[in-house]
């Protein structure tokens, strides 16, 4: 890549990021970012029940018959993390339809993984409390960045193979 093209990238990216983070704490956001966490846990709690697990739903919490509860807070929706895909994918020299496809399989993917780690979470809060700090807080933490930049490092390596990168002028 040129270097006007990654300067066109890195402030690309930010402005995204800067713009998708400030989007986070106006009010209707807050209020559709609450809505999609409530949704999540409904996810989870359908498939702790499909699987023969046993929880009761109130809200964005998903609770044990023991009483052990998680919640799934601002930040704990993967949203931050999508923000950041995002911006990526938008500061990447791709044509739009290239974009498209990597936003929405990289959303979907993300929240699939965003998924395996509330259930984990609230199955890991149940054994131990103490693991459940850890792996809340370092453990996925760093898993679900991780998953992000493999997403979109994949989506980059099949828009490279198909050769739809556009030259950073266009």
């Amino acid at each position: 890549m040129a270097a006007s093209a990654v300067r066109r990238f890195i402030i690309v990216f930010l402005l995204c990021l800067l713009t998708g983070f400030g989007a986070l704490f106006t009010p209707p956001v807050q209020r559709a970012d609450v809505a999609f966490s409530r949704q999540l846990v409904g996810i989870a709690y359908n498939l702790v029940v499909l699987f023969g697990g046993h929880a009761t739903r109130d809200a964005a919490i998903l609770r044990s018959p023991g009483g052990f509860g998680v919640e799934m807070r601002d930040g704990c929706n993967a949203v931050n993390v999508t923000i950041l895909l995002f911006s990526a994918v938008l500061a990447f020299p791709a044509s739009w339809k290239m974009k498209a496809a990597g936003l929405v399989a990289g959303s979907v993917l993300i929240q699939v993984v965003n998924i395996v780690r509330f259930i984990s979470l609230f199955y890991l809060g149940q054994w131990s409390p103490n693991w459940f700090d850890f792996f809340h807080s370092y453990v996925w933490e760093s898993l679900i960045v991780l998953d992000t930049m493999v997403v979109f490092w994949f989506w980059v390596s099949r828009v490279l193979r198909m050769g739809t990168v556009k030259h950073a002028e266009a």
